[in-house]
């Protein structure tokens, strides 16, 4: 049996990201994983490849759409197979660069499934049928999270598919139905649309992307609409049945019960994701999920002295910064050290065109608490590095304490926000007020400056609108 300080469930960005910061910090370290790719969903079948496709559909959108007004004249033909395969090599070198930084931080690699085998042991079944044993003064669970099915809807990726199924199509569907106005569903939905798709989003809440400002998602939604997305808002999947044309897709509105059929030749389930806890031998350490299917913890660690668990399968936004922030936090306690997180300070982006991005409260939230606040807008209309680009929908909100200014909340919608909400993170991880922001001294013409003159708004003095 093999010994080590820690060993890591799962290579996600919350499992190689402990494994690494164990590794920098001097502990004997392994991390287990069961298939053949380091990375786990983000890297492999979530964040990057995704990303790798919306960057390249928008390149194909923005040439056959609007290079003509910029004095480029193309007609740009889709080949998709080489977008796949691009995405793919992406991928594959990322897949790399993270079995590079295990090697550079002393970290052991296995492959195989790992489970608890009471306190302090981990059994590893390789793919062979053979089993090592391990020995670990503390074990992190990374095992991250899969994505969420509803009843009916049993995907085939074929003609439902999930996330996954969605990221390896090799034709572009006629029409496409996405269940789900989430990000993953918006994200999703909008490549496939720029490719050539009839894209309709279902979504059971009267909103897309619960849990944002509204105000952000009004003018968010206003913009699909004018790409052509199409959203069905307060309204449900009750079934969904294989055709001679594709699938029969019965959708139930959530108000009067009025039940209507549409035909698509493809439908994206897309309604969340749950914690991917499945035999982990748990119980052999004394780990009980909640109700939910969550592992509880405080401060990262579980009921089980020794056990720890970080990522989609704890409690919290399901995102990969959010993993990373508590893998470092967590191995820095284990190694006797102060680790910490603002949970309220976790950005969150959706990364359509234009993106959005937000961090804090949203007004809402703000309201029914009860503090007084104040609110200051931007928009990209009157930002000269958006309008001589062309890229000028969207706005910045900046919401304050009208007592002391402290920044509260900040939402942006518009061009490549996603490189701009972390300014807005590191002004309320240090408590600024929105004066603060206003002024620092912004480079222009960027678009970095609609930042600044929103937090001006906030006091009621803009320059530039």
């Amino acid at each position: 049996m093999t010994s080590y300080d820690v060993v890591v469930i799962g290579s996600g960005v919350g499992g190689y990201s402990a494994a690494v910061r164990a590794g920098q910090l001097g502990l004997k370290v392994a991390c287990v994983e069961k298939e053949v790719n380091l990375g786990g969903t983000c890297l492999n079948v979530g964040c990057m490849p995704s990303k790798a496709l919306l960057h390249a559909s928008e390149l194909y959108e923005l040439a056959r759409l609007k290079f003509a007004e910029l004095g480029i004249r193309v007609t740009p033909e889709l080949d998709l197979r080489t977008m796949m395969a691009q995405k793919q090599e992406s991928v594959t070198g990322l897949v790399r660069g993270v079995e590079f930084l295990l090697r550079k931080n002393k970290v052991e690699r296995i492959n195989g499934h790992a489970k608890l085998a009471g306190p302090g042991r981990v059994i590893v079944n390789h793919s062979g049928g053979s089993q090592t044993s391990l020995e670990a003064r503390h074990v992190v669970i990374a095992t991250g999270s899969q994505a969420s099915t509803l009843p009916g809807l049993e995907t085939d990726q074929i003609n439902i598919v999930d996330s996954t199924g969605a990221l390896e199509l090799n034709s572009v569907p006629t029409r496409l139905i996405v269940v789900g106005g989430g990000i993953i569903g918006l994200e999703l939905g909008s490549v496939w649309r720029r490719l050539g798709a009839q894209v309709e989003i279902v979504e059971f809440a009267d909103h897309i992307i619960p849990g944002a400002d509204s105000e952000l998602v009004r003018a968010f939604a206003r913009q699909l609409q004018k790409q052509g997305l199409k959203l069905r808002l307060s309204t449900k999947v009750v079934a969904a049945r294989k055709s001679t044309s594709g699938i029969e897709v019965s959708l139930q509105a959530v108000g009067s019960g009025n039940i209507e059929t549409v035909d698509a030749d493809m439908v994206l389930v897309a309604v969340g994701r749950r914690p991917f806890t499945g035999d982990l031998g748990l119980e052999t350490a004394g780990i009980a999920l909640d109700a939910q299917g969550y592992i509880p913890t405080t401060k990262f660690s579980t009921t089980a002295k020794g056990v720890w668990a970080i990522g989609d399968v704890t409690r919290g936004p399901m995102l990969a910064h959010k993993a990373e922030e508590e893998a470092i936090a967590c191995i820095e306690t284990i190694a006797g050290q102060v680790g910490h997180i603002d949970y309220d300070l976790i950005p969150s982006v959706i990364y359509t065109w234009p993106e959005v991005a937000w961090v804090g409260k949203t007004e809402e939230q703000v309201k029914a608490s009860g503090v007084p606040y104040k609110v200051g807008t931007f928009p990209f209309t009157a930002n000269g590095r958006a309008r001589i680009n062309h890229e000028a929908e969207g706005f910045v909100k900046v919401i304050s304490d009208s007592k002391d200014f402290r920044i509260l909340g900040v939402h942006m919608f518009g061009p490549q926000v996603s490189e701009m909400i972390a300014a807005a993170c590191l002004a309320m991880e240090f408590r600024a007020d929105s004066e603060d922001v206003a002024r620092v001294c912004h480079p222009h013409p960027t678009r970095s400056e609609a930042f600044r003159q929103a937090a001006m708004g906030v006091d009621g003095w803009t320059m530039q609108a």
